[in-house]
Formats: structure tokens, sequence, C-alpha cells
């Protein structure tokens, strides 16, 4: 049995939900502080562990992953990593998902206003979880309250990292009582160097324990995760340190500096300084790829942040395997499916898919070709007749009327079947992966490469894992080791941009008229904010 000591704060969520919105002074369900923060321990569980039940999540644009219309999506079927095509009735959901993957989403986008007001109701949260440690700490002079606030302000910065890369210029909140006067834009570089610093200043404070480990600190924010968020922010500081992101201008990296502990490093050197302290913390690649998305995935040495799932605990839910699987493959492992998402016609190029050359992690992260059930037998279609077969090639934006409306793309295989998950397969003992040491490697290959440097090692660590031969660690192959290492993993978007592919056009996806100024690279303020905050609040430019 998994030790989780979220259990308490799960149970409790009904009580401390915040607020229908974001900004709601009073929210409904709150508990009174006098009660929530009573003792420690009532103070541990209410101020801090109580906020973990809002990084993963049941419903629609709520949690990191997992679920689906939000960061997640937001992330991926906006690139050439994934796409949903329309299939007959299925799938057009009122233009939606061939909105993103065209990047016409507009203002008015609910998926991005919930995934805004999900950010931005954590973010408070927060807030106000640490004026209560504050407050504590004041009425039990006694009692260290430092490691608390350090973990909450590291969990806030985690929120404000994933709300500054999809938005840009966002407001920068930290007081607790949260007015509209609050409502305040910042540029991205203001809020990129606030996140640093609470990350940073917070680091010593918090656990040497691993978050993907049960114990007490078992999906918890610790110095692994800090480490990983420090290292992803450096990488990407030319991109959030550039404020007019349509000039078709960067800062230089080299020159963008980072006070660590006295000495200062530029960008790459930062990322190489907090991967190189991954590896001292004794994060190691898993001999096998796959046993990192495992059922039972606890053990692994190479994750280092997680979604804690148990179907009998929790009610966080991962609904991207159920999504992508055709009908009856997901009835023959007596599960669900929805006949969705695929990868797309670059991705089979990247893997060498269909040639001698494939790499291996195609058959871990896709199911492509005839499909089997976990027997090994072939599942059929529904006249019991046609064998199921999927086909990649045949994938595009909508493949309504065509034969292969119900088969076209490769799908979703990542995460090892639970046959004994709830809700169709959306419930399952399988820990949801959000950060792992294979990405650091490719990080810190990356910034060597930028900063002149030779990334050869990070880059064939990674690919020697899994068999395959090695490559020069040039920023075309990090690219792409990138697409073959963390396919479904939620980072295609984020490293298109840092890399300037973004915006390009490729398979069933043309270019947008001006969208070569970079204005679709962060999402529009959606329009109810303006309007409600005009005083305060301006939309992206190109919106």
């Amino acid at each position: 049995m998994k030790t989780y000591p979220m259990i308490l704060a799960t149970i409790l969520t009904f009580f401390l939900t915040s607020c229908n919105s974001f900004l709601e002074e009073d929210p409904q369900n709150l508990l009174p502080e006098e009660i929530a923060h009573s003792t420690q321990e009532d103070l541990l569980n209410n101020a801090v562990l109580m906020l973990y039940t809002h990084v993963g999540g049941n419903a629609d644009s709520e949690g990191i992953q997992g679920t689906g219309r939000g960061i997640y999506d937001l992330n991926t079927f906006t690139t050439d990593e994934a796409i949903m095509p329309t299939r007959g009735g299925d799938w057009y959901d009122g233009g939606f998902w061939q909105g993103l993957f065209l990047h016409k989403w507009g203002v008015n986008n609910d998926a991005i206003l919930n995934t805004w007001e999900y950010l931005y109701r954590t973010i408070i949260l927060c807030n106000r979880s640490l004026k209560g440690i504050a407050d504590f700490g004041v009425q039990h002079p006694d009692t260290d309250v430092s490691a608390l606030q350090a973990e909450v302000r590291a969990l806030r910065a985690m929120f404000y990292y994933y709300a500054m890369d999809l938005f840009g210029r966002i407001p920068l909140i930290v007081s607790h009582d949260n007015t509209g006067t609050d409502m305040k834009q910042v540029e991205r570089s203001v809020l990129f160097r606030f996140i640093v610093k609470e990350l940073q200043e917070s680091l010593p404070l918090l656990s040497s324990e691993r978050s993907n480990w049960p114990g007490e600190y078992y999906g918890r924010m610790t110095q692994g995760v800090a480490c990983f968020l420090l290292a992803k922010l450096a990488l990407n500081a030319e991109v959030y340190t550039d404020d007019n992101w349509t000039d078709g201008q960067r800062p230089d990296g080299k020159q963008i500096m980072f006070n660590i502990d006295g000495t200062e490093r530029n960008a790459w050197e930062t990322t190489i300084h907090y991967c190189e302290r991954l590896t001292a913390m004794g994060y190691i690649l898993e001999p096998d790829y796959t046993a990192n998305f495992a059922v039972f995935n606890e053990s692994s040495t190479e994750n280092i942040f997680i979604i804690p799932m148990d179907k009998n605990l929790y009610t966080n839910q991962y609904i991207y395997l159920f999504r992508s699987r055709n009908y009856n493959h997901a009835a023959a492992y007596g599960l669900g499916g929805e006949n969705g998402s695929s990868a797309t016609i670059e991705v089979l190029e990247t893997f060498g898919y269909d040639t001698p050359q494939q790499d291996a992690r195609f058959d871990y992260c896709y199911f492509a070709g005839p499909v089997k059930d976990l027997s090994g037998n072939q599942i059929y279609l529904d006249d019991k007749v046609t064998p199921l077969v999927y086909e990649p090639w045949n994938v595009k934006l909508d493949v309504s009327g065509e034969t292969y409306e119900k088969t076209a793309g490769a799908r979703m295989k990542k995460y090892e079947v639970d046959t004994k998950a709830y809700k169709d397969g959306k419930l399952f003992d399988n820990d949801i992966v959000v950060f792992r040491y294979a990405d650091a490697l490719l990080m810190q290959a990356e910034a060597k490469v930028r900063n002149g440097q030779n990334g050869d090692n990070e880059l064939n660590a990674v690919r020697q894992r899994v068999g395959e031969e090695t490559r020069t660690a040039t920023l075309e192959n990090i690219l792409a080791e990138r697409q073959l290492e963390l396919a479904w993993e939620g980072w295609r978007r984020q490293d298109l941009i840092r890399f300037g592919q973004f915006t390009r056009a490729y398979h069933s996806r043309p270019q947008l008229e001006n969208e070569a100024s970079g204005y679709t690279t962060v999402f529009p303020i959606p329009a109810s904010i303006v309007q409600r905050y005009s005083e305060s609040m301006k939309q992206n430019d190109g919106y």
C-alpha cells in the first residue's frame, strides 16, 4: 500500500476548495483559519498538503497533466506532435481541436479561460496558505515554519511558471486578500526573475527526499523538483526574458546572468549546474525505458516529479490513453476508448517509422499497424471479420468519410495497461510522470551545445539506454531526440518555441497570416479577463 500524506488533504478537499471566481475574497466551503491552522499538524495538512490536490485533477482544465482541455492539451495539440482528427461526427467539438492545431484558438476560447482561472485560483490558494503559515509563526514563535513557507513558495513558483509560459505578460499576485487592483500585468521578464528568485531562495529549505518515492514527501515539492524547474527556466531564458516576442529578436543566453551561491553564470551554465545537481542527488536513467511508465512505477530511479495515482485512494484521472484508443481496442482490454488523438506525419518521420532505421521508442510510445489484445490475439472491427489496423500515414486534420475514418493515425501507448483500472481506464495505478531525469540530460546536452561545449555524452546516454546508435549533439539532433524520448509528455510546444519552429507550417497546418512574427507563441489573455480588468490588463500583441 502506498503511504501518501496527502490522503487527509484529499479527504478535506471538499471543505477547502477555493472559490467559484478565482478572485473571490470569501470563498465558500473554506474552513475558518482558526480551525484549519490550530495546530502544527493542521497547518501542514490544510495550508500545505491541501495545495497538492490541485496538481492533478479529474475535470477539464484542472491539473498539470491527466485531464483534457488544459495545460497538457494546450502544449501538445498546438504542435507537430499530436493531432485530433475529425472523424465524421466525432472530435469536431465545435472546431475546438482543429482550432488548437491550426493556431486559430481566438480570445474567447473556453479552454484557455478555464486554464487561466485554474492557474490563478491555485496561485491564490498558495498566497492564502503563506498568510496562514506566517500568522501561525507569529502566534507560535517557538515553531519554525520556514520549511513550510519554502515549500509553498516553490509550489506557487511552479504554477506561475506554467502561467508565464502559456500567457507571457500576466499579473503577479502575491497578496492573500486579492482585490481587483492586484490584477496588474508585469512584463514576462519580471515574472521570470520572480519565479527564479522564489525557487532559489526556497531550494535550501526543501526536503532532499525523492518526490516520486512513497513516503512523507511523495508527490511534493522537493529539492530535486526545484532543481529541475530552475534548469528548465534557465534553458528557456532567451524566451522568458524577451518582452517583445513579435519583433524577431531575442536576448542572448550567454548574456543572461544568474547568481548561484555568489557565482555569476549565464543561462546555459545555469542549466548545466542544476542538471548536474540532479545527478549528484542520485537520479539516474532507468535501464528499462518502460519502467518509468509501468503500473506501480513508484520505484523509478529516473522520475523526478509525479502526480500520485491510486485508484482506491485518489480522484486524479489520466484520460490520454482512454482518449486515443479505438473503441474495440480499448474494449479488448476491458477498458473504454474514444478513438481520438494520434501521432502526426512529422512524428512518423522523426521516428523513422516503417523504415529499417525506426527508433526503438516508437513501439514503446505508439500503437501502429495490426492491433492485438494483451494475450496477443488480433482485435477486430465491429463486423468481427475485419482486423483492426491503425494506419499511421493516413492521418490528417479531417478524415471524415474516408475508409480509414476510424483507423487513421498511430495511437498513444506510453503507459503500461492497468487491467484493474477504474472509470474506463482513467483511474489507474501508474503515477503520472511530469518531470524525469532523461529530460534533464537532454537539457544539459542542449545547454552545452548552445554554450559552445560538447553535449555528446548526455545525448547518447539517453539514446544508448534504448539501444540506439550514438549521434553528434547538434541542436537539430537534440530537438529530434526530445521528440523521440519525450513523446506524449507535454513538452513539444515549449521545445518548438525555444528552437524557433512553433509557427512554421507542417502537414495539415499552414502558417497563419502574420504568424511568423511569433504572436502565437503565447496564448491570448482571455477576453473576459481583459474586459473585467480593462484599466490594468492589456491583450497580448497580435490578438
